[in-house]
Formats: structure tokens, sequence, C-alpha cells
């Protein structure tokens, strides 16, 4: 099993690790007993060339028998990817993070530089005289990374907005945020720079995932009956958090998303599982 190669998300080969899975799915909640128990079904499933994603689609459906509510943790990398295809949705997803650890954030912002006028900026987040003025980068293909470009011209950017007459004196920090990883070059540009990044399984043990499990910032998207067709409706009336859908009843939110109410309550109860 030592030698196995299996395919990973970037098409490339690397050995079977059942270590990998036990530790997935204890990421998911599951207990030791059964991540031990799925690790061990999987071990005895795969074989040479299996794509990474067929093994992660293996462990959902053994979790999913054995703890509903690990099942649907798994599925957050995959559910962070459905906020797609668009950049924006994911943007409004972070606004709502910000939000709900008592930062004012605006989006989509117009930040004057002193070298140019005007900078597009997807947020600023400000809490206690410290503003963010925050990147997102969004991808939605399995695998990919955030490269030192990106981070070289957001740098660029910041300090050319942090040199303006309007930001003389005032404390402002460089955000970098994604949904994937971030390549080791960006990581260490960052911390000589003192930007903050915010990322899958980085900082280590405060990584994006580790925010939204830490406050139950799960996206909607998580949520097995959530369909593709569902999430403009619930991107227009700001609900892209699955705790969103408790608080209001189901016929309500039936009435202000026009999903019907048999849909709805699907959705309820799989959020009740998730979050209670």
């Amino acid at each position: 099993m030592k030698k196995m190669q299996v395919i990973n998300l970037r098409g490339e080969k690397e050995p079977f690790s059942r270590k990998k899975v036990y530790e997935a799915c204890r990421r998911s909640g599951a207990s030791k007993k059964i991540a031990e128990k799925v690790a061990k079904k999987i071990e005895k499933k795969v074989y040479p060339g299996i794509k990474t994603k067929k093994i992660g689609e293996l462990v959902k459906k053994i979790l999913s028998k054995e703890s509903k509510k690990s099942s649907i943790k798994f599925s957050l990398k995959d559910a962070m990817r459905k906020l797609g295809p668009s950049g924006f949705d994911f943007e409004k997803f972070i606004a709502d993070v910000f939000a709900k650890n008592n930062f004012k954030v605006a989006l989509n912002r117009r930040l004057p530089g002193s070298c140019i006028s005007s900078y597009e900026i997807d947020f600023t987040a400000t809490k206690n005289k410290i503003q963010k003025i925050g990147e997102c980068k969004y991808h939605s293909s399995p695998g990919s990374r955030v490269d030192l470009k990106i981070a070289l011209y957001n740098h660029a950017r910041f300090l050319d907005i942090k040199k303006h007459k309007k930001f003389k004196n005032k404390n402002i920090q460089s955000v970098l945020v994604t949904n994937t990883k971030f390549t080791s070059k960006v990581i260490k540009y960052c911390k000589c720079n003192n930007i903050e990044l915010l990322g899958w399984r980085y900082p280590k043990n405060k990584g994006l995932e580790k925010v939204i499990e830490k406050s139950n910032f799960y996206p909607i998207t998580i949520l097995p009956s959530f369909k593709k067709s569902f999430k403009k409706m619930f991107a227009k009336k700001r609900m892209m958090l699955a705790s969103d859908i408790l608080n209001f009843k189901p016929a309500k939110i039936s009435q202000k998303t026009n999903i019907p109410i048999k849909e709805v309550k699907k959705l309820v109860e799989e959020a009740k599982i998730l979050l209670e």
C-alpha cells in the first residue's frame, strides 16, 4: 500500500496515505473510532491511479452512514469552490465572516493612491481604528494556488494607497484572502512584508477552514440539498452562511427566495444537523 500511487487534484502522482484519510475525517469532527473505520474501508477500496477526488467521494459516502454531521463538514473545501463561478459571492462570504467578528465591512471600495488616482479594492474591514484593505482571490479549479505575482501586485497597490495623504498617520494593513492555498514563495514574501494571509490551512491552525469551524461560519453551499440554482437567490438576500437560514421560519425564507418550501425545509434540517 505504501507504493500505491494516486492522482491528486493537480494531476500529479503521489503515494496513497491512509493517515491523510484518517486526519481528514478527524478534521471533519469524526471520532477516532469512526475515522479509523473509514480509513480501513478506504484502504481496501483504493487502486493504483485512483484520483484523490474519487477517494474524497468514497470517504463522504462512508461518513454519511457513520456521522451525518461529519459528512457535511467533510465537504467544506468543495462548498467554498461552489461559491463561484465568479469571485463576487466569495467576497460577500468573506465580508460576512469579518462582519460577524465585529468588523465594519465595505465591499468594492475605490481608494486613492499616491501615484495612481484610484484603485478598486475588494473590501475594507475596520475595527479599533485599524483598517484592513482586503484582496480576495477565489479559485474554482481544484488544486489551484495563489502565486507570487498576485502577492506582488497586492503589495504594490497597498504601498501606493498607504502613501496617499488620506491615510497619513492611519493604521492600515494589507490582507490577502483565498479559498485555496498559497505557494511557499507567497508565504515567505508576505511574512517579510508584514502582509496578513488567510487561506486554506494557512496560517497553521488558524486558516480559513479553522475560522469557519470555530465560529460556525459555514457557507450555505455546504448543505447537501443546496442546488446551484439557489445560489443567486440566497446571495441576493445576503444569506451566504448556513446559519442564516436558521434565523427565519421556512415559510419566510421561501417567500424571500422563491424557493419551494419543501426544498427550504430540507436545507433547514441539514443546517440544524451541522450547527446544533
